[in-house]
């Protein structure tokens, strides 16, 4: 559960950040991808939600946007929100303060939203002060644990059942890494969150 769900006490440390969004009486949950754009990944990721209707939040690194600036364009072009992942996917806590937020304001000439994610959901509490001036800082109240090669889709697909709840903000990867579990389980989930009665929403930009 540490990782799946984050506990409260990981959630105080950093209070600035953005970890669930409960509305009222409204069952919404908030699907997010993180790690591309990546030709081999993404567009199917996108032909997915296409198809069952639903918006995302994709958290896109810098590096990756560089690449295939074309898939930024068609990630926007369908009506999803995007959010900075760095450009080089660094982990706060194994940089320099400094090196982190030059990485962040890289990234953000390319990809130019006001949504950041941490990869890894790590940094420390200095970066976090001077990004939240900058950007809102979204973590996660789910993960999937989609990159795992420790598990099956059908252990993927228990962690949303086990932890979703209202307000949730779920974490796939649209990565090779994760896209064996990712592509067999996003259909899935989808449509057990809507057979539970959960509607989904990008993260507003």
């Amino acid at each position: 559960m540490l990782i799946e769900q984050p506990p409260l006490l990981y959630r105080l440390l950093f209070p600035e950040a953005i970890w669930r969004i409960k509305k009222n009486r409204e069952k919404v949950v908030y699907l997010t991808f993180d790690d591309g754009p990546i030709p081999e990944v993404t567009p199917w990721v996108l032909d997915t939600l296409d198809r069952y209707g639903v918006k995302a939040t994709f958290f896109m690194v810098g590096d990756n946007v560089a690449r295939h600036p074309e898939l930024y364009q068609e990630v926007r072009r369908r009506g999803h929100s995007v959010g900075n992942h760095t450009m080089h996917h660094l982990q706060g806590m194994k940089v320099t303060s400094y090196r982190y937020m030059h990485d962040i304001t890289e990234a953000n000439d390319l990809i130019d939203s006001p949504l950041f994610r941490p990869p890894h959901g790590l940094l420390r509490w200095r970066q976090a002060r001077a990004i939240k001036d900058r950007y809102n800082i979204v973590m996660y109240d789910l993960v999937t644990r989609d990159y795992s090669r420790k598990l099956t889709p059908d252990q993927v697909f228990a962690n949303i059942k086990r932890y979703v709840r209202n307000g949730s903000i779920i974490v796939f990867h649209d990565s090779l890494k994760a896209e064996k579990n990712m592509k067999a389980v996003l259909p899935r989930a989808i449509e057990w969150l809507r057979s539970r009665g959960y509607t989904f929403e990008a993260l507003p930009m």
